[in-house]
């Protein structure tokens, strides 16, 4: 099997845009973006493998995966290491831990991947991916990114509950506030005009002002 990987759009990728297109070889075979249109696709990146963080957050994405999955949603793993030394650490995770990571990660020796999502710091390290998280959604548009530091491990709660969220904000044109769960009421988008605006209050909702109203779904 080729190691050679190919990527398009070159640059850091913008939110609400086409996520970078890419094919590569990872622990499950090739994989590429379009093998996942039509679901949610978590790609995630880490600094290397048998590193104890990491390991950490493998386990917990792990542990998790069948909730992503009842959610539309698949995982993919990145680090800039071969895909021997991925099944070495998979296999060694499953052995230490009991716990079997069975989605994908891609082996990005050629740091292409990882060039074109933004996941190489240079302040961080210029041969190891940061810890960065992208949803991107079914039609193949990155929805959110977030960056942690090498240092520290992510809350992969937080991924499903934004997975969660973003997926209700697209079924029902609403927002969600700060640490939103699902069945909490969520939050009417703004009037647009100043006759909405006088209107609101009358709309039954959970009226605070004319900016910030909440709804039950």
């Amino acid at each position: 099997m080729s190691d050679q990987i190919h990527t398009s759009q070159p640059g850091l990728p913008r939110l609400n845009e086409p996520a970078p297109d890419f094919t590569a070889p990872t622990t499950h075979g090739t994989r590429s973006l379009s093998d996942y249109r039509g679901k949610w696709l978590i790609l995630f990146s880490h600094p290397a493998d048998f590193t104890p963080v990491c390991t950490t957050e493998f386990m917990a994405f792990a542990r998790a995966s069948d909730d992503f999955r009842a959610l539309n949603c698949e995982l993919l793993g990145l680090s800039i290491d071969s895909h021997y030394a991925h099944i070495a650490w998979v296999r060694s995770i499953k052995e230490n831990f009991g716990v079997e990571v069975d989605f994908p990660i891609i082996a990005d020796l050629s740091m292409e991947v990882a060039h074109a999502y933004g996941m190489i710091q240079p302040g961080a390290s210029d041969t190891s991916a940061v810890r960065a998280t992208f949803l991107i959604d079914p039609e193949g548009k990155l929805r959110a990114m977030v960056y942690y530091p090498m240092s520290n491990g992510r809350s992969i709660d937080e991924f499903l509950r934004l997975l969660k969220a973003l997926q209700t904000s697209d079924a029902n044109g609403v927002a969600t506030p700060e640490a939103w769960q699902p069945g909490e009421k969520v939050i009417v988008p703004p009037p647009a005009t100043t006759e909405e605006a006088d209107a609101r209050a009358g709309k039954g909702y959970d009226y605070v002002d004319w900016y910030f109203s909440k709804r039950d779904l």
